[in-house]
């Protein structure tokens, strides 16, 4: 396996609110996520050293991008955020990796900045405690 860079993501979609899987790669400029675990300092007064148990694991992160209106793009996606309470597969693949997550998505920022850019940012974190595995 070769290193790689960030170009060329295959998938990017996001569940709508009907639960169907839409591609929006293209509204997207840019986006994180993280997958850390929770963990738990056990260390006994007989330590000089800390002492550590993993606990629960766990995956947010935000897409950023262009504000686009059209149907099945970031917009109609993100639009029911305030309005519905419905988890989201979030799926992503890069470079032959893969990353499937049920999420539910917790904001849907709009943001005009003074030159006239109408962006959009919208959080995500894990839903369903099923541990984030790549493939």
């Amino acid at each position: 396996m070769a290193k790689s860079s960030g170009l060329g993501m295959t998938t990017l979609s996001v569940d709508d609110a009907a639960g169907t899987a839409r591609d929006i790669r293209n509204d997207v400029t840019e986006f994180d996520f993280t997958t850390p675990r929770a963990d738990q300092d056990v260390t006994g007064v007989d330590k000089s050293a800390r002492e550590r148990l993993l606990l629960l694991a766990d995956f947010s992160g935000a897409l950023k991008g262009f504000f686009n209106p059209a149907a099945n793009r970031i917009h109609d996606v993100a639009k029911t955020v305030p309005s519905t309470s419905v988890q989201r597969t979030v799926a992503m693949t890069l470079n032959g990796v893969t990353l499937n997550n049920e999420c539910v998505l917790t904001d849907y920022s709009v943001k005009r900045a003074a030159s006239g850019e109408l962006t959009v940012e919208v959080p995500f974190a894990l839903a369903d405690g099923t541990t984030p595995t790549w493939a």
